[in-house]
């Protein structure tokens, strides 16, 4: 597998890929680069829709001359109190927060949650962002709104008073029912519609379906959550490595 910085010619590859709308795994097995490679490089640069390959080669090297030489290896890890591989470390976020952004997440958002996922604390202060990331506090301040509105953090005091952002195993649980909920506006909204054209109209028809598509989807999303919490309560076991994948948290909830 090549290494190495992306060539002009492979993110004129990435561009030829998406505007046949290939996935990111066709696109990398076409590279013969790892998936994570090419969603970092498009997310980086304008998106699936916004993506150019002149503009992205271009954005990279600019990138790359404002970049300090990084120090070595041995230096970083020492560098942190954890021990851990900074530079591995630093790879991983970018990888996750990649990820997070082609889930729909803009890119301060994911940032922000990657480095509360990655803490063992689980918390962080404003200003503590601010340093991670090297952003301005205001930037920190409209990713903490949205993220708080779609139930992915939650805000503390701390003896400080000072905000605290915290994300734990019940903000999993949270999420998923605030993201069922949100379907159910649009239930009542096409049931309106329903009413108004008329129950015998083919408009009507499709409006029902779409209500009563996205009713079960919601029911089954906060029922299965329901029975899921518990695998979010429960701590991972060395005993489960030996059983088939899914079958443990399976058996937990049925238990």
């Amino acid at each position: 597998m090549p290494g190495g910085r992306l060539t002009q010619q492979e993110r004129q590859q990435i561009a030829l890929g998406l505007a046949d709308s290939l996935p990111y795994a066709e696109i990398a097995r076409r590279l013969d680069r790892p998936t994570s490679t090419v969603t970092r490089e498009v997310m980086r640069n304008g998106g699936p829709t916004g993506y150019r390959a002149d503009l992205a080669h271009r954005a990279t090297e600019r990138r790359a001359h404002r970049r300090k030489p990084a120090p070595s290896r041995g230096v970083e890890a020492a560098g942190r109190p954890d021990g851990r591989d900074a530079q591995a470390v630093a790879d991983y976020e970018e990888t996750f927060t990649t990820v997070l952004m082609a889930s729909g997440l803009n890119k301060m958002g994911a940032r922000v949650l990657t480095n509360l996922f990655l803490t063992d604390s689980g918390s962080l202060t404003a200003s503590e962002l601010a340093q991670r990331l090297q952003v301005s506090p205001a930037s920190i301040s409209k990713a903490i709104t949205f993220l708080e509105s779609q139930s992915l953090v939650r805000r503390e005091r701390d003896e400080r008073r000072r905000d605290r952002y915290v994300i734990d195993d019940e903000l999993f649980y949270q999420a998923t029912i605030a993201s069922a909920r949100a379907n159910d506006h649009l239930v009542a909204t096409a049931r309106q519609g329903v009413a108004l054209l008329g129950a015998h109209t083919p408009a009507a028809a499709r409006l029902e379906n779409i209500a009563r598509f996205l009713d079960f989807i919601s029911e089954s999303i906060t029922r299965a959550a329901g029975q899921a919490r518990e695998v979010l309560r429960s701590r991972p076991s060395t005993a489960t490595s030996d059983v088939p994948p899914g079958h443990s948290d399976q058996a937990a909830i049925r238990s």
